[in-house]
């Protein structure tokens, strides 16, 4: 009699106890239940390394990625779960379009669709669903490529400005007009150029993070590499937060807002200057400080804007004003 048992793949030599892969998908089912995506994709993904992924964990490892917004991984998941021929081959091929529609892979849904409806693959009862789809995503592909094309055609010159030595070339003032020029455009024919700039060593970490941000609010799918106070890092900016998402971003504004609770103007006043200070250092946060103790000089900062003199942290206040002098496109 053949071995029924899921074959568990070896993987860089770590030794699994038994039933551990079993806990880590039956936590990650768990965590969908409840809603709670990010901590299933984390139990999914790590399970997977060990082990063939069955139709039912592809197919809710697939879903809750879709939730969490992760649809470069969701596409790959249903490509996987669609090549081991799943018996709800349907519903897994809708959530597969609907993900590339995310992606904004619009032509790939209407090649998808018209071949499914050549193939008779779709049901007589849902044929006119399909259909629609497939027309509404090629109206949307025609309106792209007209738009792509107008916005090629009549903003040539522009995109040349972002070359990264001509955008270097001009003052931080300058450069910043250029950033602000962007925030209603669609910035991915200049991805690259872009990127040029962000990964360039004489380009400001203020105009830096701008751009960063640019490609994240937009979730445009690259690799960049991030140069910036001594350190070094590589994002993608389709999977990277924004900056009043990250942990320490809220952690020291929890804090400073619990201190100040019953002094409007200076908690106001610093609500502002963290905002600003968090696009600089993006997307490294704080760097090495501790949270309690950045708020803590934040607040001896206010002070110390308001005339009250005292003991504080100077190394750590001589910081936090280095990074307004960025802000203020300075070099410091």
């Amino acid at each position: 009699m053949k071995n029924k048992k899921k074959r568990i793949k070896g993987y860089k030599n770590v030794v699994l106890f038994p039933g551990t892969v079993e806990r880590l998908i039956s936590q990650a089912h768990e965590y969908v239940e409840n809603y709670q995506f990010d901590e299933a994709n984390e139990n999914f993904s790590e399970a997977l390394q060990y082990t063939e992924g069955d139709e039912l964990t592809l197919s809710v490892y697939a879903y809750s990625l879709y939730e969490a917004k992760s649809f470069e991984k969701a596409k790959e998941v249903c490509e996987q779960l669609l090549s081991i021929g799943p018996s709800m081959y349907l519903e897994v091929m809708e959530l597969y379009l609907t993900i590339c529609m995310q992606l904004k892979q619009f032509k790939q849904v209407e090649s998808i669709i018209t071949s499914l409806l050549e193939e008779g693959a779709i049901p007589e009862n849902q044929v006119e669903k399909f259909e629609r789809l497939k027309n509404l995503n090629a109206n949307i592909t025609q309106m792209d490529d007209d738009s792509q094309l107008e916005f090629q055609t009549e903003n040539k010159l522009n995109l040349e400005e972002y070359d990264v030595y001509q955008f270097l070339s001009l003052n931080p003032n300058e450069q910043l007009i250029k950033i602000q020029e962007l925030t209603e455009a669609n910035v991915r024919p200049i991805v690259e150029q872009l990127k040029s700039i962000i990964e360039h060593d004489k380009s400001h970490p203020f105009i830096k993070s701008l751009i960063l941000i640019l490609l994240v609010e937009q979730e445009v799918n690259v690799e960049i590499k991030i140069n910036k106070f001594h350190r070094s890092m590589v994002v993608n900016p389709s999977t990277l937060p924004l900056p009043t998402k990250l942990p320490q971003y809220q952690a020291i504004t929890s804090l400073v807002i619990e201190k100040l609770d019953q002094e409007p103007s200076k908690l106001e006043m610093l609500e502002y200057l963290i905002s600003k200070h968090a696009i600089v250092t993006y997307p490294y946060e704080w760097l090495d400080y501790d949270s309690e103790d950045v708020a803590l000089a934040y607040i001896d900062l206010v002070s110390l804007m308001f005339g009250n003199v005292q003991e504080m942290d100077y190394e750590l206040v001589d910081f936090l004003q280095n990074l307004e002098k960025l802000t203020e496109l300075q070099e410091v």
